[in-house]
Formats: C-alpha cells, sequence, structure tokens
C-alpha cells in the first residue's frame, strides 16, 4: 500500500470515530469502542509499521528544529506522524467525552472542545480544561 493510499483510508477512518464522538449520547458504549480503542490502535498500528519499516533511513531527528523539518520530508514518516496526531487527538477527545459524561457535563458544551481537538489538538485540551475546571474544579484526572 502506498503512503497516499494509507492516508486516504486513515482520514476517514479517523473522521468516523469523531463522528461517534459527536453523536455519543445516543450510544455511549459504541462510541468510547470505536473512537476510543478500535481505530486509535489500528492507526497506531500502521503508524508503528511505518516508523519500524522507515524509520532507519530516514533524515533528520530530534535534536533541532531542521532536524525535525528533514525528518518530515520523508513520506513514509510525514504519514507516520499524521497518524500519531489522528490517533492521539482522537483518544483525548473520547477521554473529553468519557470524563464530561462521568461529572455531569452537559454533552453540547463538549461539543466545541471535540471540534477544536480535532483541527488543533492541545487547543481543544485546553479549551476542556478551562471547561472542567469552570463547571466542575477540577483539572487532573
Amino acid at each position: 500500500m502506498t503512503p497516499d493510499q494509507l492516508f486516504q483510508l486513515a482520514n476517514p477512518a479517523a473522521l468516523l470515530g469523531w463522528l461517534a464522538l459527536l453523536v455519543s449520547p445516543l450510544a455511549p458504549r459504541i462510541a468510547q469502542v470505536i473512537a476510543a480503542v478500535t481505530i486509535p490502535l489500528l492507526l497506531s498500528l500502521a503508524y508503528a509499521g511505518l516508523v519500524l519499516a522507515f524509520w532507519w533511513d530516514a533524515p533528520g531527528g530530534f535534536g533541532s528544529l531542521p532536524e525535525v523539518q528533514a525528518l518530515f520530508t520523508h513520506p513514509q514518516i510525514a504519514l507516520a506522524g499524521w497518524l500519531h496526531y489522528l490517533a492521539f487527538d482522537l483518544f483525548l477527545g473520547a477521554w473529553q467525552v468519557r470524563t464530561a459524561r462521568a461529572e455531569g457535563i452537559p454533552h453540547w458544551m463538549v461539543i466545541p472542545c471535540l471540534v477544536l481537538t480535532f483541527l488543533f489538538g492541545p487547543a481543544g485540551f485546553l479549551a476542556f480544561a478551562i471547561l472542567r475546571f469552570t463547571l466542575v474544579r477540577k483539572v487532573l484526572p
């Protein structure tokens, strides 16, 4: 499978997970199985395969910004980085939904945090942390 083909499969899979989170009040357990376990595990498996197969030939590293930029010029490593984002952001979104449900935060209030997490990962986490602190006075799990 080419990197582009894997990319074309990964994006809709991640979107399916985000959709499950958006409608999770209708089927909370199914949404968690899809968005917190199944899709992140599949993305993680693809990520691990790419890293194991292509890391050794990729230029660059993590020692400086130019090294990171060079690392992501290798198509398979760039794809691995993208899968990393997809898996972890979705996993984080599932945690937000699960935590909100457990702490009585209305789902409609979590939706903007999910959108931010989907688009801008850490900004969505920050928004959820602020929401959670405002409503529940909790920062840590």
